[in-house]
C-alpha cells in the first residue's frame, strides 16, 4: 500500500485539506473499481468507431447513455426489487453493482445509436467534419509571361 506523508505541505499551504483527501482517495483506489466493466474501443471504419461494453446481468432499463457536450456518460444500476430471490449464492461472479463510465469524445465525433445484445452494450460513433473545416486543396497558378511588379517608393 502506498502511503504518502502531506504533513510538510501543511505548514506552508492553508486552505488545501481538500487537495490531501484527493491524493489519500487516489491512493486507496484499486484497479478493479476502475476497470468495471470491461469495455473495447474499435475502429470500424474510417470515421466510424464502436464502445463495447460487458454489461452481462443488465437490462435495457438499467442502462443509461447520455451526451452531454463532449463528454459520453454510460451509468448503469440494477433494480434490486425485480428479481426474485431464487436461492443464496456461493460463488457469485458476475457483478452486478452499480456503475458509471465517463469517455471524453473529440470534436465533431456523434453518438449514431446504441444496441444491447447478448450482454454486451454496443455504442456507435462517427466523425462527422463539417464542410468548412475539412481540407481544401488550392490551386496554384503559374503565369510565366508576366514579372512581379516592382513600386519604387521615393522619399520626399
Amino acid at each position: 500500500m502506498r502511503t504518502f506523508d502531506l504533513a510538510p505541505l501543511h505548514r506552508f499551504a492553508i486552505g488545501f485539506d481538500n487537495v490531501s483527501r484527493l491524493l489519500d482517495a487516489a491512493a486507496r483506489l484499486d484497479d478493479q473499481s476502475v476497470a468495471y466493466p470491461p469495455y473495447n474501443i474499435e475502429k470500424t471504419g474510417e470515421s466510424a468507431y464502436r464502445i463495447t461494453m460487458a454489461v452481462a446481468g443488465f437490462g435495457e432499463s438499467d442502462l443509461d447513455v447520455v451526451v452531454q457536450e463532449n463528454t459520453l456518460v454510460i451509468s448503469g444500476k440494477q433494480d434490486k426489487g425485480a428479481e426474485p430471490e431464487v436461492g443464496q449464492f456461493l460463488h457469485r461472479g458476475i457483478a452486478g453493482r452499480a456503475f458509471e463510465r465517463k469517455f471524453e469524445l473529440a470534436d465533431h465525433i456523434k453518438v449514431t445509436g446504441a444496441a444491447l445484445v447478448n450482454g454486451l452494450l454496443h455504442i456507435d460513433l462517427v466523425r462527422e467534419v463539417p464542410e468548412e473545416k475539412q481540407p481544401r486543396k488550392i490551386a496554384i497558378a503559374s503565369t510565366q509571361a508576366e514579372s512581379p511588379k516592382v513600386i519604387e517608393n521615393k522619399a520626399a
